[in-house]
């Protein structure tokens, strides 16, 4: 099952992996596959297509650098249950790892992503060398998150053109500057058989309940068990995650680095890449240093 055809401009994946329960998980790669090995995982509603600046560059730095589609989104499959929790989205990045040889790996997530690679360190699932947690902590704002959410669940039944997306994530993020060009558009949505383009995620992702304050409690007692080298990265303009939620995670996790990304939202890969890029390869040149003969 899947949101539709996918069109003939978005590259298709490099790799294919065996995720949890039988379903396949699609990603690229950058970089020497002897290198430290760096999985980025993206965010809700994102594709791996999200890290390509950042694959690119942690390739060229050494890092053997992974992207993949989260189960539900891009070029994964689908659940057939419908479940997409962070329980599940742990056990397909265990997956991941295994097909890759089992090295320990740094784990880079945004929002979703990071709330994955946070639980999958903090309750000891992974061993990881790092952590890079992107916009995302324990507490995050409400409105931040309603927002996103009254996004995603936009247009169930699909846009006439690629215009009309334009228009959509204008809307949402008007912050940035509309694109020269909308055929980059095109690997956020997939064109089904009635000819019109709808997001390339499984809807029912959206519609199932979540428990803020459950998760709030067990992403908190997973911050206070990291041990492991970590940063944080802070879009300054973020509506989810607040300077005050910033500081009380560096409160239960002393030892973070912390970096504040001004003039970018809670996407901040895609506001600005340049400064995310720099940022994540200094904290990993001392945390996880790339090891050259």
């Amino acid at each position: 099952m899947s949101a539709g055809k996918r069109l003939p401009s978005i590259p298709g994946p490099m790799h294919r992996w065996p995720g949890a329960g039988g379903i396949t998980i699609a990603g690229d790669s950058w970089g020497d596959p002897s290198g430290p090995l760096v999985l980025l995982q993206h965010g809700g509603g994102q594709t791996r297509h999200a890290w390509k600046g950042a694959g690119e560059a942690l390739g060229k730095a050494g890092y053997h650098a992974i992207t993949f589609d989260a189960r539900g989104h891009g070029d994964s499959d689908w659940a057939e249950d419908g479940i997409y929790g962070i329980d599940i989205m742990v056990e397909d990045l265990k997956c991941v790892i295994r097909s890759l040889g089992g090295w320990r790996p740094v784990l880079v997530g945004a929002s979703m992503g990071g709330g994955t690679s946070l639980v999958a360190t903090g309750e000891n699932h992974i061993e990881a060398t790092a952590l890079v947690l992107v916009d995302i902590a324990p507490n995050i704002e409400d409105e931040g998150v309603k927002k996103i959410l009254s996004f995603m669940r936009r247009k169930p039944d699909g846009f006439g053109s690629l215009q009309e997306v334009a228009d959509a994530i204008a809307d949402y993020q008007p912050h940035r500057k509309p694109p020269n060009n909308l055929e980059g558009l095109v690997k956020n949505v997939r064109l089904t058989k009635d000819g019109r383009y709808r997001w390339h995620w499984d809807p029912r992702f959206w519609t199932m309940g979540r428990d803020i304050t459950k998760q709030q409690n067990r992403f908190e007692a997973s911050a206070k068990k990291l041990s492991l080298p970590t940063l944080l990265v802070r879009g300054g303009l973020s509506d989810v995650l607040s300077e005050e939620g910033a500081q009380r995670f560096l409160s239960l996790c002393p030892h973070s680095e912390y970096v504040n990304v001004t003039g970018a939202g809670h996407m901040i890969a895609g506001d600005r890449n340049d400064i995310f890029n720099r940022s994540v390869i200094d904290f990993l040149s001392h945390a996880v240093p790339v090891r050259r003969s």
